[in-house]
């Protein structure tokens, strides 16, 4: 077994041992959409290594670098001379600075330049795009390092013969609002029809583009990218990629270097797969097995669903995803009268909403508050599920007082200072808790409006947000004053014969976001909205007052668990990512290569 070999199956446990994460793809650094950290690291180690020369072994019967550009040199003054290519003004020589690391005898450092060719594709305008124009390469055809050709645009324009791709050319992002996404390649291959590429993007043409490939997509040319200044978009441009400095090995140590890293990505893509099959049988495990906490039938049931989980707790919830999911059963059995018992001399729900509606009256006949208008009635589809005994169908208007919105006033890009006047943001409640400081000061030609401060006791709730975070809420407990509502957010003056966080907590239940989520209106998954009748129309189940507090006292005992819980499994993964940091390093240190 080679010493790379050795390497991966001697730390299987490092290299897979923490959670997936998402991530672009990057070439041959790519795998599959989701990335386990360790394996994210060995990809970019067995990169640096094929790039330092400590992949596999040199030859010394390979032709060295040095007279194998001392041939390409020749081939293209010949060239020139024929009048077959222009010749190029000298690139300045290679400093010692820009010569990163030591690479072995046989090997020459040069500049991207000084073996192939770089240009930047078409531009084109939104008029020149037809159903039948020749096809244009952009960001979006690279994905995991090959061309995916689902979603081609069409152009119809004059276009030069040096923006048509061929076979064996490599597309390279150029220009990206995403800087991840700036710098991933793919080689072009087998195309169907003659295809161009757009003015984001950018072609190498070179005898050495296999090898070059796997330098753009090592660590080392991305230390590069991340260096590269820019003032707009994230970018680099063509004369970024000429003057790149690269390690050269002989072309027969090119091509062992490529069928090297092609074996080993591919070892890594089957090591990724298992661990993403494991994690998604995980997930489903546990899925499954919450959901029968949810549909248990009698308390019976129930108690015989949560023995089976109890029992294998620690091997279930091992992950941040799993400790989410918990959590939202905890909120759905809170809603559903499952987390606590019920308690029979508890006043039912019904005489507490009488009583409700009868201080809703009298602040009505008072003139505090308007009349509310009528709620529409529940519809037996609506419930979903059976109640325990002194528990109520009702929709949230059924407990609000009074509700309105703020405004939002063209304000300052930055946070108010002390005390100043501030209008908040969304996300000042759209995270579980308020975040006072999410705000935007208000400009000081501008008076404030009394009508909008924030409040202790005030129930917020988001009007627009993403799918994921609209119509999430929270109780101000402590708010510190000069604070304004913006008309994003909804305050809601509930009954003071109801917990409050008893309603939070059943507005972020899954019940609830399900109800949002059919509810909210907005073309795109970035921006929702919803109106204040939806949430006032909202449905969810009134227990007995008393039964309200144990509940938000229960569910705050076990979230606080839930967070213990994740929090050492943060920490125990941030180990994991941390050994897997220092063998990488501790690989690429080892004087002798990793052949």
């Amino acid at each position: 077994m080679s010493a790379i070999h050795q390497l991966i199956t001697d730390h299987l446990d490092i290299w897979t041992a923490a959670d997936t994460e998402k991530k672009s793809g990057r070439g041959r650094a790519s795998g599959n959409a989701n990335s386990v950290y360790g394996i994210k690291k060995l990809r970019e180690l067995i990169l640096e290594l094929a790039v330092r020369g400590k992949l596999v072994p040199q030859d010394p019967n390979d032709e060295p670098a040095f007279e194998l550009l001392k041939r390409l040199n020749e081939d293209n003054l010949l060239l020139v001379n024929e009048g077959k290519i222009k010749k190029e003004r000298p690139l300045p020589a290679i400093t010692e600075d820009e010569k990163l690391f030591e690479i072995p005898s046989n090997w020459e450092w040069v500049r991207l330049d000084d073996i192939g060719s770089t240009f930047i594709g078409l531009t084109y305008s939104p008029k020149d795009i037809t159903d039948v124009g020749i096809p244009v390469l952009r960001s979006s055809n690279i994905q995991n390092g090959k061309i995916d050709l689902t979603d081609l645009v069409r152009v119809s324009a004059n276009i030069k013969s040096n923006l048509f791709v061929n076979h064996g050319d490599l597309l390279i992002c150029a220009r990206n609002g995403s800087k991840s996404l700036v710098g991933k390649t793919a080689m072009i291959k087998d195309l169907n029809e003659p295809m161009v590429f757009g003015a984001f993007m950018a072609i190498y043409k070179s005898r050495f583009n296999c090898y070059v490939e796997v330098f753009l997509n090592s660590p080392i040319f991305r230390k590069f990218l991340d260096g590269v200044a820019t003032t707009t978009i994230n970018q680099i441009t063509q004369n970024n990629l000429k003057t790149t400095s690269i390690p050269i090995p002989p072309l027969e140590e090119q091509h062992r270097i490529v069928a090297k890293v092609d074996e080993l990505m591919a070892l890594c893509d089957q090591l990724e797969a298992q661990h993403n099959n494991a994690a998604d049988a995980h997930e489903q495990l546990v899925s499954h097995l919450l959901s029968t906490l949810t549909q248990s039938q009698d308390a019976a049931d129930f108690n015989a669903n949560w023995q089976r989980i109890a029992t294998h707790f620690d091997s279930l919830f091992t992950t941040e995803s799993s400790i989410d999911a918990l959590k939202q059963t905890l909120l759905q059995l809170a809603v559903m009268g499952k987390l606590v018992p019920q308690d029979p001399n508890d006043e039912p729900a019904s005489e507490l909403l009488k009583r409700i509606q009868a201080e809703k009256a009298k602040l009505v006949a008072e003139g505090t508050i308007k009349k509310d208008k009528p709620l529409a009635a529940i519809e037996e589809n609506e419930k979903c599920f059976d109640l325990p005994k002194g528990w109520e169908w009702i929709r949230l208007g059924t407990l609000v007082e009074k509700s309105g919105a703020g405004w939002s006033p063209s304000c300052e890009a930055y946070p108010r200072i002390g005390t100043d006047w501030g209008v908040l943001k969304v996300s000042a409640v759209s995270w579980g808790k308020f975040l006072p400081d999410e705000n935007k000061a208000l400009p000081k030609s501008l008076e404030a409006r009394l009508d909008c401060v924030v409040e202790e006791g005030d129930f917020l709730i988001s009007r627009a947000n993403t799918a994921e975070l609209v119509a999430k809420s929270v109780v101000i407990d402590e708010c510190p004053p000069n604070l304004m509502l913006s008309d994003k957010i909804v305050r809601l003056r509930l009954s003071s014969l109801c917990d409050k966080q008893f309603i939070n907590l059943a507005n972020a239940s899954p019940f609830a976001r399900a109800y949002y989520l059919l509810h909210a209106g907005g073309t795109s998954s970035s921006m929702k909205n919803v109106t204040r009748e939806q949430i006032l129309n909202l449905i969810f189940c009134c227990p007995p007052l008393e039964e309200q507090h144990r509940i938000v006292a229960k569910v705050d005992e076990l979230m606080s668990i839930c967070e213990q819980l994740k929090s050492r499994i943060i920490k125990a993964k941030q180990h994991q990512q941390k050994l897997a940091d220092v063998l990488v390093e501790n690989s690429l240190s080892m004087s002798k290569p990793l052949h």
